[in-house]
């Protein structure tokens, strides 16, 4: 058994096999293919056969990637006592951090 290098998608509308960098995650109409079936790939009649070059650098983690998981571990590290209100001008009492909301239980 050999390792998948490469991912096949259709594109049915235009009669297309997409042939490209192996995906990151798994599509239920993608087909990952080893070296050897990805060179000897070939389409049905009248399809047309796309094959997109694989970017070297493209596994790499990127100086902006880095730099962004920084971030985040140094926000998720800061101490916070209390989340700021935001949109409370009506009395709503929630709260808002980022994209999440603390919504307060109402009393019984």
């Amino acid at each position: 058994m050999r390792s998948a290098v490469a991912t096949l998608t259709y594109v049915y509308s235009d009669q297309t096999a997409v042939l490209g960098p192996l995906a990151m995650f798994a599509e239920p109409h993608a087909y990952d293919l080893c070296d050897a079936h990805s060179e000897r790939l070939s389409a049905p009649r009248g399809w047309e056969v796309l094959r997109l070059a694989a970017q070297p650098d493209a596994a790499r983690p990127s100086g902006d990637d880095l730099l962004a998981l920084a971030d985040a571990v140094r926000d998720a590290a800061r101490p916070t006592d209390a989340w700021p209100a935001e949109d409370t001008a009506g009395g709503s009492g929630i709260g808002r951090r980022g994209h999440l909301r603390s919504v307060p239980t109402p009393d019984p």
